[in-house]
């Protein structure tokens, strides 16, 4: 896929800051397969770009960072739909989120939930809208990121806050999100790419060689997480398409509460 094909993905390049949106505000940039394989790919662009210093992550509109999986496709047809290489690419976009030797700054402009909440999670930074929301949603609608989403994001906020998060599923604010440690600034919505872009240019005016081995070496600590998010994937993967799983993506779709008691 080439960086002119992108349809659910905008990436453009200002002052050597690559700015990578999730281009779907009608579904509240939610991500289908094709979605994740453009992501993959704007990634790999600025990877490979001498031109781009650090990426900035964001969301159309001011409504959504990203409301994770399109949950009302896998509804309707038991999946993400058809991607590049016949598989649902998400694990390795974290891989990609992680691995590109040049930080990557969220910039979350409305709510980040589930796969949404994982992705800016993995970021290196996290700048937040006043207005933006944080939460995970898994355990509702037939899902679950028993890798990075959670073992990782303990290391970020503590086990009692993971827990939280991942068993009560309520949504905080960015006041919140910046007191545990998982927003690192908050901004007025107007001057939230503003702050993203100035980040970024800051960053570019470093050394590229010494924030490659700087992120490597926060990521060293954390890497054999990598193993659990494969088996974690693997058990989601045959979890999705079960019966429990597929309840919770229906009761999505249909807006009406899941029923898992048969399942317990």
């Amino acid at each position: 896929m080439r960086i002119d094909e992108l349809t659910d993905v905008l990436y453009d390049v200002r002052d050597g800051v690559a700015v990578v949106t999730i281009n779907r505000p009608e579904r509240y940039n939610s991500f289908r397969g094709r979605t994740v394989d453009e992501l993959i790919t704007a990634f790999k662009t600025a990877w490979a770009s001498h031109e781009v210093a650090a990426v900035v992550l964001t969301g159309a509109g001011d409504k959504a960072f990203c409301a994770g999986g399109d949950v009302k496709e896998r509804a309707e047809t038991g999946g993400y739909g058809e991607t590049e290489w016949g598989t649902f690419e998400v694990e390795r976009l974290h891989r990609i989120i992680r691995d590109i030797p040049k930080p990557v700054i969220a910039a979350v402009n409305g709510v980040a939930v589930g796969g949404g909440h994982v992705l800016h999670v993995l970021c290196d930074l996290t700048v937040a809208a006043e207005h933006a929301r944080f939460g995970q949603s898994g355990p509702k609608v037939g899902s679950f990121d028993a890798g990075f989403g959670s073992a990782y994001l303990a290391r970020v906020v503590g086990e009692k806050r993971a827990r939280q998060i991942w068993f009560l599923l309520e949504l905080f604010d960015a006041e919140t999100a910046e007191r545990w440690g998982l927003v690192n600034e908050v901004v007025p919505a107007d001057a939230l790419l503003d702050k993203a872009l100035e980040w970024g240019r800051t960053i570019g005016s470093y050394s590229p060689t010494a924030l490659r081995f700087l992120k490597h070496s926060f990521n060293a600590d954390t890497d054999h997480i990598g193993g659990l998010s494969h088996l974690a994937f693997d058990g989601l993967e045959l979890f999705a398409s079960s019966e429990e799983g597929m309840e919770g993506a229906r009761a999505f779709a249909e807006k009406r509460p899941p029923d898992f008691k048969p399942f317990r």
